[in-house]
């Protein structure tokens, strides 16, 4: 058995060391020592997984695993839930051994890995906890860096939803979400050079995670990310690798662009897996037909040896999003299931929202989207009647709520199996379909069998959403429903919404559920409520939310379209100033982006000369080249000060208002 080790390359100066192998001997040396004499740092490749093999019991997880994880990968780890992802991820960093295989680490190179769930201290504020990250990283007296690091620090924090007062209150007076965050927020800031992020969308809303894929895009070296948003990968990841039968395969395309090729390569595999049965049954037959005949042994022999020898094919798991299900029937509702009137939410003198008015008509399908704390399940739990508020709200005529709350899954039968919690509410044909169902939401096989009482927390919530679609209801209330969902489960969910007669609100940040689902919006931020007719994406555009900073200016209550009124004479002259000096800071932006262009050029052509150079130096002539290496570490150096230089420049101009 190979023992796991976290292997250093020949050289942490050589971005290929493999073809330095085949040098001659002194040549080598010679190369080695010059490249350490004048402090030549290469491009290695960032991480190597050679062989990997892990096993749990006698049946492997995954086997014969290798890779490459080059600088700058944006790459998609998806499978089904159990196939190794995030063991993947934990070996990756170092926070796991597999059984065989080794894991070859560049020295120096710098890996921050974000789990899913992690325990958090409480012992300090927000502040305070994510500034751990820069201790012993500066001396008292470097004043620029200090600031700089608190300005990152600051900007990163309120990308992730936090506002400025936030910051000094205890981290302790936060929920476990908003916890992850500042963890999240510490990841980042340390600038890791390979980022692994676990479902890193559960604890964001739509601002945070647009912000999130902005920042990975403009400023993550390699990031590998495991998620079930499918948004989210498409907008960040560039490569897509997938786990599967115990092996992977891995596609340089985005994960739109992998669900095709896996498509197709399932259709191959199916093609190829009748083939193979078919030559199988063929030299069966022949075997039982020509067993007992003497002049016939050898061939027979021949053919037992030939079936001995073939490897069976395998088909990737069957992909169930095409089980189609239906909610039961319920008896039609009034024209108007919910109308609020005024609605207002207040703890003390703390206002969750105010003057509340809407109405939703049965059969609209409407998402409650907006930040953290803004009050979407508040309104929701005004709906159930749960807690008092002030206003009025009006359950229309004969409403049945099916309401599917993040703490829903507390409400199960401990001592039920899965199939029986299901079984007790499934009625007429959908009863003999009950373990495709369980299937489609991974409860395949012995899974069905397990006591609710031994299920994970996202166990039981899909358990609990399978119990809500088999319910007879004609208003559906979810409350981010998809959170542990996969994405051929949310799939099966979203199918079936969409073919409910029914009237539904939807809680959610996951923008490609959303999408084709809801048509109409309503939007949640500083303390009002606003409708938003059309999709997500609609939405999205009406409000150009390209950064957190654009909502909070857009959707400011004093804004004059709220009032309604006309402006006075004053308001009027104001406003002319105003507008000269957003029309100045307009001039100033337009300015500082063109700077950030040329800058981003200027990196993009270093790049790529120094691509072109290491693959001239990976060759037996370019490698003896000392000129070449001398260029190099010339160039080398003036890459580091373009990418200084457009990284104040980004920072300069993400501090200058957009308008």
């Amino acid at each position: 058995m190979k023992s796991f080790q976290q292997e250093k390359p020949l050289s942490p100066y050589c971005s290929s060391y493999k073809a330095i192998i085949s040098l001659e001997k002194d040549v080598f040396q010679l190369l080695s020592s010059f490249l350490k004499r004048n402090s030549v740092i290469l491009h290695p490749e960032m991480i190597s997984v050679e062989n990997l093999k892990v096993e749990f019991g006698a049946t492997p997880l995954f086997a014969g695993i290798s890779y490459v994880i080059n600088p700058k990968d944006r790459i998609a780890l998806v499978g089904k839930n159990g196939a190794g992802k995030t063991t993947m991820l934990r070996i990756l960093a170092g926070l796991q051994t597999p059984t065989e295989g080794t894991v070859t680490v560049p020295h120096g190179c710098r890996i921050c890995y974000l789990p899913q769930v992690m325990k958090i201290a409480d012992t300090c504020s927000v502040r305070e906890e994510t500034e751990k990250v820069f201790a012993g990283n500066t001396s008292d007296d470097d004043e620029g860096e200090v600031y700089r690091q608190k300005a990152e620090m600051a900007k990163t924090l309120k990308g992730l939803g936090f506002k400025e007062e936030d910051l000094d209150r205890p981290t302790s007076e936060f929920s476990g979400g908003w916890r992850m965050r500042i963890e999240l927020a510490k990841l980042l800031l340390q600038k890791p050079d390979v980022l692994l992020l676990d479902e890193p969308t559960n604890h964001l809303d739509i601002d945070s995670i647009q912000w999130l894929e902005n920042f990975l895009a403009r400023s993550a070296k390699a990031v590998i990310i495991v998620s079930h948003d499918r948004a989210f990968i498409n907008n960040v990841t560039t490569r897509t690798i997938e786990i599967s039968c115990g092996t992977i395969y891995d596609y340089r395309v985005k994960y739109d662009e992998f669900v095709t090729l896996r498509k197709e390569r399932r259709e191959q595999q199916l093609r190829a897996y009748e083939n193979q049965q078919k030559e199988i049954s063929d030299i069966k037959e022949f075997i039982e037909r020509f067993r007992y005949k003497p002049t016939k042994a050898i061939q027979v022999q021949s053919r037992i040896k030939q079936l001995e020898k073939i490897v069976p094919i395998q088909i990737d798991e069957e992909d169930r999003s095409q089980l189609r299900l239906k909610f039961r029937p319920a008896q039609r509702s009034g024209n108007y299931p919910i109308i609020c009137d005024e609605v207002r939410k207040a703890y003390g003198s703390h206002v969750v929202f105010d003057k509340v008015t809407l109405t939703i008509k049965r059969g609209e399908k409407v998402a409650f989207v907006g930040k953290n704390g803004e009050g979407k399940t508040t309104l929701v739990k005004c709906i159930m009647n749960e807690i008092p508020f002030d206003g009025k709200l009006t359950i229309g005529h004969n409403v049945q709520i099916g309401y599917f709350a993040q703490n829903q899954a507390q409400l199960l039968d401990e001592s039920l199996t899965v199939f029986d919690t299901i079984d007790r509410v499934a009625v007429g044909d959908i009863r003999t379909k009950i373990r495709d169902i369980l299937g489609a939401f991974m409860f395949g096989g012995e899974a069905s069998d397990k006591k609710v009482k031994v299920l994970s927390g996202g166990e039981r919530s899909r358990l609990a959403m399978i119990k809500l679609l088999l319910e007879s209801v004609n208003l559906l209330i979810l409350d981010e429903p998809t959170n542990h969902l996969d994405m051929r489960s949310k799939d099966v969910l979203k199918e079936a919404i969409r073919d409910f007669d029914g009237t539904v609100i939807v809680v959610s940040h996951d923008r490609e559920f959303l999408d084709g689902l809801v048509t109409k919006v309503y939007e949640f931020a500083d303390g009002h409520v606003r409708e938003h007719l059309g999709g997500i994406y609609d939405y999205l555009r009406s409000r150009n939310l390209t950064s957190l900073d654009a909502q909070q200016r857009t959707l400011s209550p004093s804004s004059s379209s709220d009032t309604g009124t006309s402006p006075s004479p004053q308001q009027a002259k104001q406003g002319a100033i105003d507008f000269e000096a957003r029309k100045e800071r307009q001039r100033a932006r337009r300015k500082l982006e063109k700077v950030v262009s040329e800058a981003e050029k200027k990196v993009s052509k270093l790049e790529a000369d120094l691509k072109e150079m290491e693959e001239w130096m990976a060759t037996p002539s370019g490698a003896s080249n000392t000129a070449l290496f001398e260029s190099y570490a010339r160039q080398k150096e003036e890459l580091a000060r373009a990418e200084e230089e457009w990284e104040r420049c980004m920072l300069e101009l993400e501090q200058t208002p957009s308008e």
